[in-house]
């Protein structure tokens, strides 16, 4: 929880400071971050304890040399290295990509049913309706779940819609037993 109020006021400020410079810091964050995810070697030097802040830095001052990384993005790297934050990478990432989304009129929505993909039809009308529901543009991720039976859990933001027969099964249980 600690954490979480932490990352959301580092991407606050992160983005307050790409919008004054006029920086993509989300874009830039996002290659960041993917760079990371694709090298192990380079997420093992970052994240693992065996390495010292001087290698840490080293290391990412050269991965940011090589990405073009803006002052912003290299400075607040080297700052989370130095006080043993760098874990919260990953969560700083997720918030200031919420943040940006908003600024964008975007929503990020993840649908999660028990088949292996979502067919457009259904995409669609989920699209429409949160949209309709919300007023943005909503940007629909799909992940199976198999522990849903059948049917969908959709998440938006605060919106969450649960139309699965696990759900409806439980639903009508409580209301027989009660």
């Amino acid at each position: 929880m600690k954490e979480s109020f932490i990352a959301k006021v580092y991407a606050q400020s992160l983005f307050e400071l790409g919008k004054e410079q006029n920086i993509a810091i989300a874009d830039e964050l996002t290659s960041l971050i993917t760079s990371i995810r694709e090298v192990d070697a380079l997420e093992n030097a970052l994240f693992l304890e065996v390495f010292t802040i001087e290698e840490k830095h080293n290391v990412f001052t050269d991965v940011a040399k090589k990405m073009s990384l803006s002052d912003v993005v290299t400075k607040t790297g080297q700052y989370l290295i130095n006080e043993k934050r760098m874990n919260i990478l990953p969560l700083i990432y997720k918030e200031l990509i919420l943040l940006d989304d908003e600024e964008k009129g975007f929503l990020r929505s993840t649908v999660e049913g028990h088949k292996d993909s979502l067919d457009d039809s259904l995409k669609d009308k989920i699209k429409t309706f949160l949209k309709t529901k919300t007023g943005k543009d909503p940007i629909i991720e799909y992940k199976q779940n198999t522990n849903i039976t059948a049917g969908y859990k959709v998440t938006a933001d605060d919106l969450q819609l649960d139309a699965s027969i696990d759900s409806m099964l439980d639903q009508f249980k409580r209301e027989v037993l009660n």
